[in-house]
């Protein structure tokens, strides 16, 4: 069917599974004991579920050597930016990390800039400058910049992520794509298991005493919305999906504010979501 091939509606999906993801997983962090045992269930979960997707795509798998070396390297960087995500999503608010995820896009622009020695375009300075301003604004409060763990810990974790992005780019088009994001969710989920040495109990505690709702929400989403994304960027153009995929900011505001009840700073929030919005319209012009 030709609705199928259509990038909107990836687009559009992604936007939904997106909010849904990032809601579901702040209520996960408020019962967890373990920060790397909740980790590890949820992306094992995530890798498992999103494998049924694979008979929907084209079967495939890459025969040039280099192409796992890179999904090896990019593998061991998702599993930073994953594992430190969980402590992040624990300390701030879901629409605030949604704001702060967004500082990826600063960072691909600048290693861009620096180490691939890309053209230096004017409008996109001007777009990192807003995402960066924006999350400045919205840990600004009482005349000062509210600067903690959780704000240190995000920033390492979307310059992990920034690196597995520069590592991967275009690999998902050699694999099945489902089968691809189940590697790059289950194989971190082991590399977490075997560093931080946590045992079989502490995931079956984080099952049994966390919030069985949100974490089976999560399983179901987070590789979903991984294949929608990606799906949409392979149908459809860049230029136009990725400010479309920023909205998550804006329904992270709405989703956060009616049922999560995250009222402070509203309008600054509103603000800096705006922003972000228009900083990724400039990058992406």
């Amino acid at each position: 069917m030709e609705i199928f091939n259509n990038w909107l509606l990836y687009v559009v999906l992604y936007i939904i599974l997106s909010t849904i993801f990032t809601q579901f997983y702040r209520i996960t962090t408020k019962t967890m004991k373990s920060a790397g045992a909740l980790t590890v269930l949820l992306q094992m979960m995530a890798g498992i579920f999103v494998l049924f997707l694979c008979p929907f795509f084209e079967f495939k798998l890459p025969t040039d050597a280099r192409v796992y070396g890179l999904l090896a390297i990019s593998i061991c960087f998702y599993c930073v930016s994953d594992r430190l995500n969980t402590t992040v999503r624990s300390g701030i608010e879901a629409s605030t990390f949604s704001m702060l995820k967004q500082l990826s896009t600063t960072f691909m622009i600048f290693a861009g800039l620096i180490f691939f020695k890309e053209e230096f375009i004017l409008t996109k300075f001007i777009g990192a400058m807003l995402i960066i301003f924006s999350n400045v604004l919205i840990f600004y409060k009482k005349g000062k910049f509210e600067f903690n763990r959780y704000i240190l810990l995000g920033i390492l974790s979307n310059i992990s992520y920034t690196v597995a992005l520069f590592l991967d780019v275009n690999i998902s088009d050699s694999f099945n794509l489902p089968f691809y994001v189940a590697l790059t969710l289950i194989l971190p989920s082991l590399i977490i298991l075997l560093f931080e040495r946590i045992k079989p109990k502490e995931i079956k505690n984080e099952l049994v005493n966390g919030n069985k709702k949100a974490i089976f929400t999560i399983a179901l989403t987070w590789g979903t919305m991984i294949v929608m994304q990606l799906r949409a960027y392979q149908l459809g153009n860049v230029t136009v999906i990725a400010p479309l995929c920023a909205l998550t900011v804006m329904s992270n505001v709405i989703v956060g504010y009616l049922f999560l009840k995250e009222r402070d700073n509203l309008l600054k929030k509103i603000i800096a979501a705006i922003l972000i919005i228009i900083s990724i319209i400039l990058i992406k012009m």
